[in-house]
Order: structure tokens, then sequence, then C-alpha cells
């Protein structure tokens, strides 16, 4: 990602007149302003649109008359524009001068006052690591956990999430994932209308407070991924147009504004963009890895994806770090997570929509709009373990069309499954949690299948102790942009049918409002009022970690069996002869005489034991009598149990 040897060259009067001093300067990335080593700064953009571009530069946010500097910024070749100046220092603040407006850097680092505000300088060499010896994160063995910085805690800031990570740490999780934090307008939102996408948002600190978030979560063994959108940008604040018109183009519909440009005319500066956008994240905060955000409209039509580029760019920056890339793509394209030389564009994982929404019908009987193709069968269940994607090609009546591609030769951790993520809990008429939408019983026995299985799995923030707090959509816009968002939202509300009730309607939480948004936080005291749940998630997550089985599970060392209309077994085969069986009942009791399956068959001179309850008393549950009696067994429901062999030949 360098850009070797720019030199400042030939400079204007003015240029001149302002103290520029030539000097070559070796960048680190090929836009934005980067502090030299040796005092200075460098600045490049990338602005066609103009005949020329002027720096102004302040050492403060109010640009006083006599106070600021005015610098001309030489032209390039392909539309950049450059300078080194001396005088900057880190803090100063500075805007662009394009066409007859002044603007902030689109590839600012940090925007103090919104994104329509100043830029500031800042200076990422200076921040003092302690993670030296931190390696990364491979693809296999992780527990990601999903956050909202701004609802995490009650003071929704870096500092206090940070506060919070020896916690997550302690419970068995392994990567954070923090939803999006590029620079957006207002006071709160979830950070999907991003528009100054290399700048943390001032909402929750300085971008150094992030760094120690992701210093202090790397000391703790903690990885963390950012949530990036590199699909549309966000309507308010969004300056890029003044630079170029090319950022955007109207050969694709998108369906959130303009889509972007990454195949039309003028694209490779665009494609330039976002590929340093990745590097940037990885380099200068140290992240182990991205999840693209609605990868099905980055819409590219070039003979290699720009995915490639993202990923490839931000491997490099990773340098010997092992990063982990994961997708959001609603069309299940298997091609996203093969390797390059195979025809796929590299990333690590792909979120499993399917699974959730199989859980979901299974959980609460929800079986409209997009949960329409879907029963929640014990056979969705085993599927899903074994293969990852229901749909791999079939036909898909919600959306008049095909679903999917095959994707039988991924491995199991290629996909990350989940209960609960910021947008399922938010697509519905309260926000509500699963826990308060289906019984104790039956959460408690698929959140074992979700804990214990092969794929990735994901706990959304609070899920792990049955957050009251629901999570609601909630953005702060200028009152104009506000009424159509939530007229938006509604609309989009409406494909679940009793949401499209005229009675429902008043009961609708507005997206603007602060309430919505202070509704959201979580009450992290909850972690000891439901004590009980809480353990729960953290002796799973143990039993995931330790079990020789579950811990290092074999490549399609798993099989399944339906035992009843809400009942199914899988067998866990391990490498020494010590199989687990997980039996999930999501219905009645159910007596199983005779036993025709041979998934259930004990392993030579051993019998199957009790290994672990979803009806431990500690749990909350009411205590699990002996499965298996005089060649009878019993299964009782809903529940979920762990079966390990016990007996001489146990090893064998």
């Amino acid at each position: 990602m360098k850009t070797p040897g720019l030199a400042s060259g030939r400079r204007s009067r003015a240029a001149r007149s302002a103290k520029v001093r030539p000097a070559r300067y070796t960048r680190r990335f090929p836009i934005g302003a980067e502090l030299a080593p040796r005092g200075g700064a460098h600045f490049r953009v990338w602005a066609p649109k103009s005949s020329s571009v002027a720096l102004q530069l302040s050492p403060t946010t109010k640009f006083q008359e006599g106070a600021v500097e005015r610098i001309e910024l030489e032209a390039e070749q392909q539309g950049y524009f450059s300078a080194y100046v001396a005088e900057a220092r880190a803090g100063m603040f500075y805007r662009y001068a394009v066409g007859t407006g002044l603007f902030p850097d689109p590839v600012s680092r940090f925007q103090p006052e919104g994104p329509h505000g100043p830029s500031q300088l800042i200076g990422a060499d200076e921040f003092p690591w302690q993670d030296q010896g931190w390696g990364g994160v491979p693809r296999a063995g992780q527990v990601i956990y999903e956050m909202h910085v701004g609802t995490f805690t009650r003071a929704g800031t870096w500092a206090a999430a940070q506060e919070q990570l020896s916690e997550l740490a302690q419970m068995g999780i392994t990567l954070v994932e923090v939803m999006p934090v590029a620079e957006f307008p207002g006071r709160f939102g979830w950070g999907y209308d991003g528009v100054a996408l290399f700048a943390p948002t001032r909402l929750y600190g300085t971008p150094d407070d992030f760094r120690k978030f992701v210093d202090e979560a790397h000391r703790l063994g903690l990885g963390v991924i950012l949530d990036v959108v590199y699909n549309h940008l966000g309507p308010d604040g969004n300056y890029l147009k003044h630079f170029s018109e090319d950022y955007f183009t109207g050969r694709h519909q998108n369906e959130w504004g303009q889509a972007l440009n990454f195949d039309g005319p003028n694209s490779r500066p665009v494609r330039e963009f976002f590929s340093t956008n990745a590097a940037y994240w990885i380099s200068e905060f140290h992240l182990d890895g991205l999840r693209l955000d609605a990868t099905q409209q980055m819409f590219d039509a070039s003979p290699q994806h720009v995915l490639v580029e993202i990923a490839q760019a931000a491997r490099s920056a990773a340098k010997s770090r092992t990063i982990y890339l994961v997708a959001e793509n609603e069309a299940q394209h298997a091609r996203l997570v093969r390797p390059a030389e195979a025809g796929g564009y590299g990333l690590d994982a792909l979120w499993n929509d399917d699974l959730h929404h199989s859980a979901t019908v299974a959980l609460t009987g929800r079986n409209e709009a997009y949960y329409s193709d879907y029963r929640g069968t014990p056979q969705e269940f085993i599927s899903a373990m074994k293969w990852g994607f229901l749909y791999q090609g079939q036909w898909f009546s919600w959306q008049n069309k095909r679903r999917g591609m095959p994707a039988f030769d991924l491995a199991s951790e290629q996909f990350v499954i989940f209960l609960e993520n910021h947008d399922q809990v938010a697509n519905s008429q309260r926000g509500l949690r699963l826990h308060q939408l289906t019984s104790p019983r039956r959460l408690r026995a698929l959140t074992a299948l979700l804990l214990l299985s092969p794929p990735t799995p994901m706990l959304f923030q609070g899920q792990e102790f049955g957050a009251t707090s629901p999570f609601l959509y909630f953005a702060d816009h200028n009152p104009n942009l506000a009424r159509l968002v939530a007229q938006g939202r509604a609309a989009f509300l409406r494909q679940f049918g009793p949401i499209a009730c005229p009675e429902v309607e008043p009961y609708l939480s507005s997206p603007e409002s602060e309430e919505t948004f202070r509704r959201c936080k979580l009450d992290l005291s909850e972690r000891e009022k439901h004590a009980e749940l809480y353990r729960m998630h953290r002796e799973l997550l143990a039993m995931r970690r330790d079990d020789p089985v579950f811990a290092r599970p074999r490549a399609r060392g798993l099989d399944g069996a339906v035992l009843g209309p809400e009942v199914f077994v899988l067998r866990f085969f391990g490498r020494k002869g010590d199989d687990r069986l997980l039996l999930v009942n999501l219905g009645l009791d159910l007596h199983l005489h005779p036993l025709p399956e041979p998934l259930l068959a004990p392993l030579e001179g051993c019998r199957w034991a009790l290994k672990w309850s979803s009806e431990a008393p500690a749990y909350g549950g009411c205590g699990t009598a002996p499965l298996e009696k005089e060649g009878h067994w019993y299964v009782p429901g809903p529940s979920a149990v762990v079966m390990a062999p016990e007996g001489q030949n146990r090893y064998t």
C-alpha cells in the first residue's frame, strides 16, 4: 500500500508563500494526511472534479482570519493533488478548498466536531502499543461477540467497554466484533450510515481510546474485528461527490442509495479508497480482521472483484499477524470464502442466516416474511450443522428466485451461526430478545446447539445473560431525513404480517428518538440478576474450549438423525474413539423403543453417560432423570443433553 518517492516537486507561488518546503516523503497509504517521521505532514487527495485544491490549516477548529494558512496542493496525474507541509503538527485542523466550497478530508482520521466539521491531524505511530507478541487470530476456534459500543455500557464509550473486556474473556469469548464506528452525523446511530470511513466516531472517544481498547483486548487474549460498510455511504455529511462524481454510479441499483463505482469509468481510485480503508484499520488500529457488511450490494463486474483487493490489502497490512475476514452475504455465495487461486475472493467465513431463520421459527412459531421458507424442523438443524447453508441453489419462494450456491466443500468453521444479531433482534415490533419470545427450556436447548456445534458461534451483546433491554433501530438525523428514515423503517417492518396491522403502528419506536437509543443500553447488573442463564453460557463455552471432541472437531466428523417430530441427535466423532452425543428435544418428552438408529449405538464395551444437561438446576432447570433404562430411551423435552462414553474400552 505504499506510494514510494512522492515528492513535493514543483511548488506554486502560493505554496512557497505558505512555507511549504520541498521534501521527498514515502507514504504509508496512497491517500490521506500523514504525519512525517521528522516533522510536518504530507497531504494527498483524489479530486478530479476540480482543477485545483487548496489546503486550509489551523491550530483550532475555528479557522479564524489571520490564523489560517492556505496551501495550494500540486496537481498530479489522474486527478490527485498533494503537498508536504513542514509546519503541520499532530492535533492541528484542516479542510480542503475544492471548487467553491470547504470540505473535510475524505480520508480524515478524526472529525472531533462530527462529519461536517474540520478534519484533525492524527499521529498513529505515537501510540505506545503493548501487543508486540500478539500473533492475530486463526480461522478455527473462534467464539464471536457482537458489540455496539454506544449501547454496550451506560457510558457508551471505548473506555467503558474496555473495562468489560476481562469479563468477556473469562466467559469464553475469543473475538469481539464491533459494529461500525466510521463517523456519522448526530448523537447516536447504528453506524451503518457512516460518511467519514477513516475516522472513528467522536461519540465513543478519541482514536487513541479505540487503540487502548484493542491493546487491552490483546493483553487479555481477545481479538477485535470491525464491521465495515463498503456497499454505500450515509446521505448526511457525505462530501465525496464534491471531490469526484465517480465515487458513485447509476449502473447498479443499491438498496440504500447510490451504488459505489467499483467497475465503471474512473473506478480505479474508488477501489483504492476502499482497499486502503481496509488496510488502514488493520495497520493503524492493530485490528484482527473485518466484518464486511451486505457484500451482495457491492456490485462489481470487473475481472477481479473488489473484495479480492480488499482482502489482499488487509492481509498485507497485517504483515505476520493472522487476520479474520468474515462477510455478510444475503445471497449466500460460497465463492467469497474460497481461495483466490480457486476462483474465490479469499475471505474466511460467512454469516449463516439460514440457521438463524430455522431457529427463530422453531422457537417462536414465527413463519412470515423472510422466515417463510423455513420450518424449524430437526432435519433443518442437522443439515445446517453438516453442510452450512440450507439453501445452496434451491428455489426460494419468498424471493421468487433461487438462493445460494453449493457450499459442500467449505469447512464448518467458515459458517458463523447465531440465534441473535443486531438486525434480527431489531427486525420486530419491540426489539425483544429471544428469551422473551420463547420458553426458557427451548432457548437453553438451542443455545447448547449453538455453542457446542462445529460452526463458529456468535453471541449478540447481552444474549448471554438474557438482557431485558431491547435492541431497536435508532439513528439521529436532521428532521427531514429523520422523517424519511422512520417512514422507510416502518415500511420495511410491514413485511411481517402482524406489524402491518394499523393498531400496531403507534407502538413502533421512533428511530430518531433519544429515548429509543437509551432503552437499548445494556444493564450489566443483569449478569447477576440472571445468573443461571449466564452460568450456562460460561459453562458451555468452557466445554467447547476444554472438551477434546468439541474443542477440536474432526473435519466432517459429525452426523445426525431425526428421532421425533421435534427431536434430533448429533453424533460428534472423536479422534480417539471418544465420541459425544448431543440430543436436542424442542417438543414433548420422547420415549424411544425400539432403537433402530446406529448413531445412538455406544462404543464397543462402553455405555453412554450423561455429561451435561440444559435442565441442570444450576441453570434454572428441573433436573434430568437417567436417559437409558432397560433398552428404553427417555429424552425429556424441551431440553438438550450431552452424552459421553463410559467404560473400560472408552479410548480404544
